[in-house]
């Protein structure tokens, strides 16, 4: 009788799905649903007040930051592995360590608003909406890529973000010339224009500085300052180091960009300062990168490993959200590390996408050169040979 009895109970528990620990965990939880919390205050230059020194971060709105920067630096790691793989050829510039940055940008601007940056874009790319599929995909030249396989780590778009551009600091310009639009439009956008460190001493970021001056545009000077211009300190690269300065005639704040929500605030801060109508502002986000300048550089030459070893240990943007959502009860451990497995699936999907999609045909080599012209000639390697443009 107590044979039969076991048995039954055997296969009635057998008929329920059991939740794994951390669900179970996760579930019973109490989750405290905002917390407040206190963020590095701003340099200023030429302001008399700037972005608040306190900020409230919702439970939901952590968890996306948490996820989307977990996403870019999986992303990134994934682009290195395939690129010694042979997957990615030509230039590659990575952006691990700097998370925090295109992140908290993004946090702090409306999506009608635009971006322009330079060829360190692959996070930018990712929180402007494109997605890891579309990105591996370029990287890889495939057709599934977000510019069909055509553009590569330095040329990728979406809708209100202008690339990824190649030319050391031409994208100061251009970044003036969309927010001129903005202007001319009135409707009360703003473009974020981002250069590095090394492109901030170009001769044409102090020209796009004073052409949005004289006409009061509203742009975001930002510097990604992340102390190396390919594999040169700021120290040695630099008369002034202060980034945030350079601006002269212009506001400037210097923000720091390894705290996602002290982007946050300020890039709203910057954003409202240029909507009101004041015309442009600098700032500067002191930043890190994890790699090289670029797959070429092994990022160790010019700085030690300890140097590397210790910004990931005291300042990683990623840890440092984690303990304040989880000291706050904002999130658990386990919850975050389930997040964590979600998006390494995730990248592994997309990159299997990636190297198995096909190449675009040589047939296609002008398609997309011009979206509204009728169709015309373009001549390939070989002279003899031309191939049909399609809008």
């Amino acid at each position: 009788m107590r044979k039969m009895l076991a048995a039954a109970v055997s296969r009635v528990l057998s008929g329920v799905t059991q939740k794994p620990a951390s669900r179970v965990l996760v579930a019973s939880c109490n989750y405290s649903k905002v917390a407040t919390f206190p963020i590095k205050k701003c340099d200023l230059y030429r302001l008399e007040e700037g972005p608040p020194v306190t900020t409230v971060l919702t439970r939901e709105d952590g968890l996306k930051y948490y996820r989307m920067m977990q996403t870019v630096r999986r992303m990134e790691l994934k682009a290195d592995q395939l690129y010694k793989q042979k997957f990615i050829r030509g230039f590659c510039h990575l952006c691990d360590g700097q998370e925090a940055c295109c992140v908290g940008l993004e946090a702090g601007i409306n999506p009608t608003d635009h971006v322009i940056t330079s060829y360190r874009a692959h996070g930018l790319c990712y929180t402007r909406g494109l997605s890891v599929r579309s990105i591996l995909s370029e990287l890889t030249g495939r057709r599934g890529g977000c510019a069909k396989g055509k553009g590569g780590s330095m040329h990728m778009y979406v809708k209100n973000f202008y690339g990824g551009n190649g030319i050391v600091g031409a994208q100061g310009p251009l970044g003036a010339g969309v927010a001129l639009a903005c202007k001319y439009k009135g409707n009360k956008e703003v473009c974020l224009t981002l250069y590095g460190d090394g492109a901030a001493n170009q001769g044409q970021i102090a020209e796009a500085h004073n052409m949005a001056a004289l006409w009061k545009l509203p742009c975001v000077f930002i510097c990604e300052n992340n102390l190396y211009g390919m594999g040169t300190s700021v120290e040695r690269a630099a008369a002034s180091t202060d980034y945030y300065k350079r601006g002269h005639f212009l506001p400037g704040l210097k923000v720091d960009g390894m705290d996602v929500l002290g982007v946050r605030e300020a890039t709203k801060f910057a954003a409202d300062y240029c909507r009101s109508g004041k015309g442009p502002i600098v700032m500067e986000l002191q930043t890190y990168r994890y790699h090289g300048h670029s797959m070429s550089d092994p990022g160790i030459s010019y700085r030690s490993r300890e140097e590397v070893q210790n910004v990931r240990r005291k300042s990683d943007p990623i840890m440092l959200l984690k303990d304040r959502m989880v000291n706050s009860k904002l999130a658990t451990i386990e919850e975050l590390k389930e997040i964590d497995v979600e998006v390494r699936k995730e990248i592994e999907d997309a990159a299997q996408f990636a190297t198995t999609d096909t190449e675009p045909p040589l047939e296609e080599l002008g398609h997309h050169i011009y979206c509204d012209t009728p169709p015309f000639e373009v001549r390939g390697a070989n002279q003899w040979i031309k191939f049909k443009s399609l809008g």
